[in-house]
């Protein structure tokens, strides 16, 4: 092989290799942003969560606090 033909083999690969590394990093991008998106989502399951137990908690708080109302009323 010739000077000219490793430039040429060089040449050739280098033009088809940066559309290669485009791609792949477009991908990567593409990736974080999916992830990203899930995780954002997962968070807001967690807080919707927390929500309904705080609630939850609070209302059967509420309906023991009924059921002991007549009780605590007759014993008086």
């Amino acid at each position: 092989m010739n000077a000219d033909a490793i430039t040429d083999l060089v040449a050739i690969v280098m033009s088809l290799s940066i559309p290669i590394v485009i791609i792949i990093g477009y991908y990567s991008q593409r990736q974080s942003v999916i992830k990203k998106s899930i995780v954002e989502g997962e968070i807001e399951l967690e807080k919707l969560r927390q929500e309904n137990y705080l609630l939850e908690t609070e209302k059967l708080k509420i309906e023991l606090d009924h059921r002991n109302l007549p009780q605590s009323i007759s014993t008086k």
